[in-house]
C-alpha cells in the first residue's frame, strides 16, 4: 500500500465519531491526514458532537470532545494532497459557505482525487456542484440537497456505504467499516 497525504475538512461541531475514526483509522494504516477549518489554525481546537440514534425522529446530539488540528488551513492547496474526508455533524451547514472549502472540493473532484464523504458531509459536495449526474448517499435528511445538487440519492442502509467514481458516501458513522474500506481501495488503486 502506497501512503497518501489526506485532507481532512473540520469545523466546530463536526460528528465526533465521524471525525476522530477516519482520523485515527487512516493514520494506522500508515497514510499522514492533516485535519484543518476555516479561521483556525495548527493547534486550535473545533468542539466535537456525538450524534446517536436514541429511537427519535432524527439523531440526537451530545457533547464531543476537543479535537485539535494538526495543519493550517490558509495554507491548504488540493495539489498536496491525494484524497480528501468530509466527516458530517453540524460543521457542513456553514464550512459550505466558505468559498476555499467548495473551490477545495471543486479542485479535489476535477483531478479525480478521492473523496470520502459521510451524513451530512455530502451537503459540501452539492455546495461544491460535484454531485451532478452522480450517485451519493449521506444521512437522510440531507437527500433534497443531494438531489437539487443534481445527484441521484443512495437511500441505503445506515451500515453501508456508496462509490461512484472518487466518491465514496455513506449515510452515518455506523457505515464506517464499509465506508473505510472503501475510502483505502480508492487510496490504493
Amino acid at each position: 500500500m502506497t501512503k497518501k497525504k489526506i485532507l481532512m475538512l473540520v469545523g466546530d461541531y463536526v460528528e465526533d465519531y465521524e471525525t476522530m475514526v477516519p482520523f485515527q483509522a487512516l493514520q494506522m494504516l500508515g497514510h499522514r491526514v492533516d485535519a484543518v477549518c476555516p479561521d483556525k489554525s495548527k493547534g486550535d481546537y473545533v468542539l466535537t458532537a456525538i450524534h446517536d440514534f436514541d429511537g427519535a425522529q432524527t439523531y440526537s446530539e451530545k457533547p464531543g470532545h476537543r479535537f485539535v488540528l494538526n495543519a493550517d488551513f490558509a495554507e491548504t492547496r488540493a495539489q498536496d494532497y491525494d484524497a480528501l474526508v468530509i466527516p458530517g455533524g453540524r460543521a457542513p451547514e456553514y464550512l459550505r459557505l466558505n468559498p476555499k472549502v467548495i473551490s477545495l472540493v471543486q479542485d479535489f473532484d476535477a483531478a479525480d482525487k478521492p473523496i470520502a464523504a459521510v451524513c451530512h458531509g455530502p451537503q459540501i459536495l452539492a455546495a461544491a456542484g460535484v454531485l451532478k449526474g452522480r450517485t451519493c448517499s449521506a444521512y437522510p435528511a440531507c437527500a433534497p440537497e443531494v438531489r437539487l445538487g443534481g445527484g441521484q440519492f443512495a437511500d441505503i442502509a445506515v451500515d453501508q456505504a456508496y462509490v461512484d467514481g472518487n466518491l465514496v458516501t455513506a449515510p452515518a458513522w455506523p457505515a464506517h467499516p464499509q465506508w473505510l474500506a472503501r475510502f483505502a481501495e480508492l487510496l490504493d488503486s
